[in-house]
């Protein structure tokens, strides 16, 4: 493979695709999402080794694939994770709301705040943003209702939270004052 063989390439995948499929899915529950992430170790495996030519050494190959695998889940589950945390917030923040009256009035502004960043976002952007967080869909059934790929759901959406993170950040710590209080 370190010669660009892409026989090679071909063999180990096949070899290997079907195990490590299995351990994603085991995983994740989510068969597309399992595909994507042991397509991308492969895809990994591919440019470290055929095109940077990397020099490392892979002792324990169906280890190396494996551990790849998991810390690739890890990290769509940590995503996943983070983007899921932002209706959970707005709930905590309509209850501190209801419970102290400075707070009041701190929401209103926040919730207007995050309505016009919102507002603001690109078309694509607002609309993944609404369906993800107000319509409760996941990134697999908005792809599909807007007949793209779950991994570009994902980037638009990271990139609506990034722009979103400063009001975010602020509204935590409201959170955090009226738990306080």
């Amino acid at each position: 493979m370190r010669k660009g063989n892409r026989l090679a390439f071909d063999a180990l995948y096949k070899k290997y695709w079907r195990h490590l499929y299995k351990a994603a899915y085991k995983r994740l529950g989510d068969g597309d999402q399992a595909k994507d992430i042991v397509q991308e170790v492969f895809t990994q495996l591919w440019v470290q080794l055929a095109i940077k030519g990397s020099s490392d050494t892979i002792h324990n190959l169906p280890a190396y694939l494996y551990i790849a695998v998991r810390n690739n889940v890890f990290k769509w589950l940590n995503r996943e994770k983070k983007y899921s945390a932002v209706p959970d917030l707005l709930q905590e923040l309509e209850g501190c709301k209801t419970d102290h009256g400075d707070a009041n009035l701190l929401y209103k502004e926040l919730q207007a705040a995050v309505e016009s960043v919102i507002s603001a976002l690109p078309h694509q952007q607002r609309a993944i943003f609404r369906m993800r967080y107000m319509d409760d869909l996941s990134s697999n059934e908005i792809a599909d209702k807007l007949n793209i790929s779950p991994k570009t759901v994902r980037n638009l959406l990271g990139r609506a939270l990034r722009k979103l993170r400063p009001t975010f950040l602020l509204s935590q710590l409201i959170v955090l004052l009226c738990q306080s209080a």
